[in-house]
């Protein structure tokens, strides 16, 4: 199993280069993931291209961050989310979602595939709450008010098919330290409408640590960004 040290954090900005091509690269292992779930070629078709991936990966395997890339990246750079498992560009275990913001309301359309499969046909509701869980505290940054997880309820109203998805979350309260969201999961309709079919509730709390690093920022006037700050 690999080890992972925080190592010294980074801050730079990436290029647009690499922006292009770390995100081409992510998506084309999410295409592979698809193409593996789904391939009904020939087993021994099947045992070359594994010896042709695991080439790939020693190749990719040549120079790599000795941390998780959110570890390795500090929360002034861009980067800091580009491993994250729902919207992470960098991450082909990310669908991704790309997530639209607006003071405390966010929104998203994305697909599910033959990934995210749990029973058949469907998306497996431990993945529905992982996005959830993600847009939820999307809602609580947008609202000027993030935080960790502290709790998370789910409704599952109806099973959620593959395919296209939308996903919706807004704050309705701050207590304090404590931010609640709601937010849901909805599938269009033949109507053209769209219908709930996961729903959940969530309490956000902003950490100790957090709390310090934003009271040592007011005492100093410092301009660096909100450590919670979505890039």
């Amino acid at each position: 199993m690999a080890e992972f040290t925080s190592g010294e954090r980074r801050n730079e900005l990436p290029s647009e280069r690499e922006t292009e091509v770390a995100g081409g690269l992510a998506d084309a292992v999410r295409d592979l993931v698809d193409a593996t779930v789904r391939s009904e070629i020939d087993l021994d078709e099947q045992e070359s291209i594994r010896a042709e991936i695991e080439a790939l990966t020693a190749r990719l395997r040549k120079e790599q961050l000795p941390a998780s890339y959110g570890a390795a990246f500090g929360y002034a750079s861009r980067r800091h989310h580009w491993g994250n498992a729902v919207v992470g560009q960098r991450n082909p275990i990310a669908p991704p979602v790309r997530v639209h913001r607006d003071s405390g309301r966010v929104w998203a359309e994305f697909v599910l595939g033959a990934a995210y499969e749990g029973p058949p046909g469907f998306v497996h509701g431990g993945v529905s709450a992982l996005i959830l869980d993600q847009m939820l505290g999307e809602a609580a940054a947008s609202a000027g008010h993030p935080g960790m997880t502290g709790s998370l309820s789910l409704r599952y109203r109806y099973p959620t098919p593959l395919g296209p998805l939308r996903a919706e979350a807004e704050v309705t309260g701050v207590e304090g330290i404590k931010t609640h969201a709601v937010g849901r999961i909805l599938v269009e309709q033949d109507d053209g409408g769209w219908r709930t079919n996961v729903e959940a509730q969530a309490v956000f709390i902003l950490p100790r640590w957090a709390r310090e690093k934003l009271a040592e920022r007011e005492a100093t006037g410092d301009a660096a960004p909100n450590p919670f700050e979505q890039g």
